[in-house]
């Protein structure tokens, strides 16, 4: 067996372990929530028969662990409990995922395609003026709020009164890529640019460092000197080897954006995981919040075993360990 399969399996073993730390978690704040399941799914007249009936039907009357075991079998099967309107948290969610995705890698496209040309650039001119610009404008976008930026970029670019109207303020509608690729298009573009700029300040300054430290090592100096094109070494070697340094803080920057994706799909009015949540703290809606809750975080979870495997494809060093 190769070092570079037993690390994957490494990480394939512990992903169930933190998949079910995070359910733990999840599970016992929620457990502490004030509001009664039973009377959100039958309303404020039922009678105590009823939700006495209610809650023996459904468990919540067993003692913590017994429905914590229960909750882990219905989230096996796919059930993770019903709203208070009756409707299956699964299908809400279905629903509703599919978009924060999207919303999330679109962002994370952006913050890559800023960072890597403007990293690039600033090492390759380190010091000089263009490496100055893209200082202030890296700092300037990490220190940027994202929900800041979508007000902002509402009112330069939205249909608003004074904005140029190139995009839309507010979704009215959310419409699928294959269906309408123009309309996605237009509805995504500012919610998207407002969650990637501020990914797109830190990463850059990343790329910077990693370019201006691979730059400085002597293979460069060696390789140059024997007649190698310089911009041969860059793309060749000195991109491919910076490359392992962001690949590191991916993960952690895929788990920003999913939260932030949270607060622009409200601001942007995008039916999506963020108005889930908000409808599910409005009404008090125990299943609902930790259904939502628990997607995200297992979501973000799987992206970070996905860098991690990414970066020992990346980086051949590591495969021997």
């Amino acid at each position: 067996m190769t070092p570079l399969i037993r690390l994957v399996g490494r990480r394939l073993v512990s992903l169930p372990l933190m998949i079910l730390g995070v359910t733990l978690l999840v599970f016992v704040v929620m457990s502490f929530s004030p509001s009664d399941p039973a009377r959100l799914a039958l309303g404020e007249s039922a009678s105590p028969e009823a939700l006495a009936h209610y809650r023996e039907a459904n468990g919540l009357d067993d003692p913590l662990i017994v429905r914590y075991v229960a909750f882990l079998a219905g989230m096996v099967r796919g059930d993770l409990g019903t709203t208070a309107g009756n409707t299956p948290v699964t299908e809400v969610v279905a629903r509703a995922f599919p978009i924060t995705l999207q919303l999330t890698f679109l962002g994370l496209a952006l913050a890559i395609v800023i960072a890597a040309v403007l990293g690039v650039l600033a090492a390759l001119f380190r010091d000089r003026w263009v490496d100055q610009v893209i200082r202030v404008l890296s700092i300037a976008a990490l220190a940027t709020p994202s929900f800041w930026l979508a007000i902002l970029l509402i009112q330069w670019l939205g249909e608003v009164p004074g904005g140029w109207g190139l995009f839309p303020a507010l979704v009215a509608t959310w419409v699928g890529a294959l269906a309408d690729p123009g309309t996605w298009a237009r509805n995504v573009a500012l919610p998207a640019l407002a969650l990637g700029v501020p990914v797109a300040g830190s990463l850059t300054r990343v790329v910077r460092t990693a370019m201006v430290e691979e730059l400085d090592r002597d293979y460069v100096r060696t390789a140059v000197g024997a007649g190698v094109p310089y911009p041969v070494v860059v793309s060749r070697n000195v991109l491919r080897n910076a490359l392992i340094t962001p690949i590191t803080v991916l993960g952690l920057r895929v788990g920003y954006l999913m939260g932030g994706a949270v607060i622009i799909e409200i601001i942007f009015n995008i039916q999506a995981m963020g108005q889930l949540i908000l409808d599910g703290v409005k009404r008090n809606d125990v299943f609902l919040v930790q259904g939502v809750t628990l997607t995200v975080a297992i979501a973000f979870i799987l992206v970070n075993i996905l860098v991690d495997l990414l970066y020992v494809l990346v980086n051949p060093r590591i495969r021997s360990i």
